[in-house]
């Protein structure tokens, strides 16, 4: 029992003393006692199989100090204290033999307590010495509540008594001191008015380093550091719905596994309705929604849920934060916030050109866009450094349990209306949208100003973060879904100045379809909707000394079959004017293949396109870079209007399109464009054959 009366007397020789910077020396001014430095974590947990809440409230109650001589014989303290007291499961029968032989033994172990109504009595589980009925006041479950709640780690004295019986069974184990390692009490005052004595930037730091993570390390940009921050508003934000997709070593789960005991994490495919929602069979009591402040869904890339029914109850819960699994228990709600964790093992720029951002999750969900559409804040997880020692932090930060108690204490608080003060959001911003982008900026501020002490910069920030990660979500749900989810282009207005600013995504510039080069003779690019889809279509047209045949193949659809014949026999038709004589269409065969680089249904609208495909590979032009061609021409010549003017010059642009050719007749829809549209395309108009050759073959 030596090492736990030692536990709080930390030797104070003077010796070489460790070299802190500013940030330690203001962690320890005004929260000493509530830090630790991370190395002496990372140091035992390699040896120690360990929650790090427990490592960490034995290291900061015996290493609190710089003093490399006291750190030294407090290191040694722990390890003796875990030695001999803490519990691995495979020990439990030992532990039960000491229990006995000594009378009174401490251990560290999870303690939870539910109440036997059968029995008028309270019981104690103690997790990992596999005691299931141990004997324990009622006056010290009033004293530790949470033991209700779950269970917490614990210093607990136990007792041996054979004496205890109910009817013939013997319960000898009993509770007799329970020393909570996790606090029991936390003063959320002194957080908030020691968070003034940091800058913002300082605060960010202490953030990072209570992670494990050193700010200062190569590749932490600001912006790495609030997309690692963000990592944590699950756990300040009820009901907040994460996804961060990337590749391994990059520390998506730690957060979630390591950082609080308010947090699970659930195996691919493991979770069922009854662990997560309720269990018809047993006392239907909710499940883990209703016990948890967040669930983490690691493995996400293989599979979720083990049974179907899970599906349709989380839509409704990510959804509105309640479900119905019977009519007889009735609605039953939640706050937990769920976060989905996957692996990509290819460059995002080639997922981007061959599906989308959602296709590397389970096949259950990476298609059910009303199950997506519930995703808050898309994180993207390729950004992130895969971690390396460098990356870890050798000073201090919070401990952990403080850390999880400071970051719980948020959850109470609201500040979804910070954003309205400063700014408005943009028209494309449905009811779904501005959800989560409140919820966003709101997680944001509780993380990095728990003070209340903002500026409208900061909001700004937070806010762009917010929109970016809610457009990467819509902007996969428009590929697979099509117009429905087309409204895509988020923005912020300034209510000051009414200044508009639009948001992208950085994976945009590095993924564009339509390529920014000269294109190839035959090549061009348009877009076709069926009213409810969008596809962004690749024509490529062959030209080889022939009969005048015509072979179009990619498409089994009879509108864009019949676009091309028309241009065709257009041309056929007038080609004295259109072609020389050496160039009529009797000396070639044409092949033209039809390709949906985006989108599934190719309908009408390619006719424009198609012949100016056919006149360049005729006569083997290259065509404009990033060149894309609306409307149709009919069998007679004329120019046919554009249907879905704005959708289809919109997916255009945001696929690499520099110069998009339209139908004078759409010029009354120009004024519809977004100006971030316009921005990045020129959108001239033709009205007729000539004029639209005149202004796609590149000068040589």
């Amino acid at each position: 029992m030596v090492a736990f009366n030692n536990i709080a007397s930390v030797t104070r020789e003077k010796s070489m003393s460790i070299v802190l910077d500013q940030l330690d020396e203001k962690l320890l001014e005004h929260f000493r006692g509530f830090v630790v430095k991370k190395d002496l974590v990372q140091m035992l947990k390699v040896g120690e199989n360990v929650p790090v809440f427990v490592l960490e409230y034995l290291i900061a109650n015996s290493c609190s100090t710089n003093d490399e001589e006291a750190i030294k014989k407090g290191l040694d303290n722990v390890k003796r204290i875990l030695s001999d007291h803490y519990v691995n499961p495979e020990e439990s029968a030992l532990i039960h033999s000491k229990i006995k032989n000594l009378g009174r033994y401490k251990i560290i172990d999870k303690i939870s307590v539910e109440l036997d109504t059968g029995k008028d009595v309270y019981w104690a589980k103690l997790q990992n010495s596999s005691i299931q009925h141990a004997n324990i006041s009622e006056n010290l479950v009033n004293q530790h509540e949470k033991m209700m709640l779950g269970g917490i780690w614990a210093i607990i004295e136990m007792r041996y008594d054979p004496g205890i019986m109910i009817g013939s069974t013997i319960y000898p184990f009993v509770v007799e001191e329970i020393k909570p390692i996790q606090l029991s009490n936390f003063e959320n005052a002194r957080f908030i008015n020691n968070r003034s004595f940091f800058t913002k930037d300082e605060w960010i730091n202490i953030l990072l380093r209570s992670s494990g993570i050193e700010p200062s390390a190569e590749g932490i940009t600001q912006r790495i550091k609030l997309l690692l921050i963000s990592r944590l508003i699950p756990l300040v934000e009820a009901n907040f719905n994460l996804i961060e997709i990337g590749p391994r070593a990059t520390g998506k789960s730690y957060v979630y596994k390591e950082l609080t005991p308010y947090a699970t994490l659930v195996s691919g495919g493991q979770s069922t309705v009854a662990k997560l929602f309720v269990d018809m069979g047993g006392k239907k009591k909710i499940g883990g929604i209703g016990r948890w402040d967040a669930i983490c869904f690691d493995e996400a890339t293989d599979k979720i849920f083990s049974d179907k029914e899970a599906i349709p109850l989380m839509k409704d819960y990510m959804e509105f934060g309640s479900f119905t699994r019977d009519a007889s228990i009735g609605e039953m709600t939640g706050s937990a916030s769920i976060i989905y964790n996957g692996n990509i093992n290819q460059p995002v720029e080639t997922v981007l050109q061959n599906s989308n951002l959602f296709s590397p999750l389970s096949k259950e969900v990476n298609s059910d866009t009303a199950f997506l559409d519930r995703i808050h804040y898309y994180l993207p997880g390729w950004e992130m450094p895969k971690f390396a020692p460098k990356h870890f932090t050798k000073n201090f930060g919070f401990s952990t349990d403080y850390f999880s108690e400071c970051l719980k204490s948020q959850r109470k608080i609201n500040h979804t209306d910070v954003g309205e003060e400063f700014f408005a959001l943009g028209s494309h911003l449905k009811q779904r949208d501005t959800k989560p982008v409140k919820k966003t900026v709101s997680g944001f501020i509780k993380l990095i100003h728990p003070d209340g002490k903002y500026t409208k910069d900061d909001v700004r920030e937070y806010l762009t973060l917010a929109l970016e990660m809610r457009r990467r979500v819509k902007e996969q749900l428009k590929r697979i879904g099509g117009m429905e989810f087309w409204d895509t282009n988020f923005s912020y207005i300034d209510k000051n100045t009414q200044e508009e600013s639009f948001v992208s995504l950085p994976e945009e510039r590095s993924s564009h379809l339509i390529e920014n080069s000269p294109l190839q003779p035959g090549v061009c690019y348009t877009a076709t909707s069926d009213g409810e889809n969008l596809t962004l279509v690749r024509i490529e047209t062959a030209v080889v000394t022939g009969n005048g045949k015509l072979n179009i193949s990619g498409t089994n659809s009879t509108a864009p079959k019949e676009d091309i014949k028309n241009s065709y026999q257009y041309i056929k038709a007038n080609e004295k004017t259109i072609l020389n004589e050496q160039h009529f269409l009797k000396n070639y065969d044409i092949s033209i293949q039809v390709t949906s680089l985006l989108g599934s249904n190719i309908a009408s609208g390619i006719g424009a396109a198609a012949y100016v495909a056919i006149i360049s590979a005729i006569y083997k032009r290259n065509l404009k870079p990033a060149l894309s061609i609306l409307g149709n021409i009919s069998i007679g010549g004329a120019i046919e209007r554009a249907l879905n003017f704005t959708d289809k010059v919109s997916m255009l642009s945001e696929n690499g399109a520099k110069l998009v050719l339209v139908p004078m007749s759409n010029l009354n829809e120009l004024q519809d464009l977004p100006p971030s549209v316009l921005g990045a395309t020129d959108v001239p108009f033709y009205g007729n054959n000539q004029m639209l050759m005149q202004k796609v073959i590149l000068s040589e």
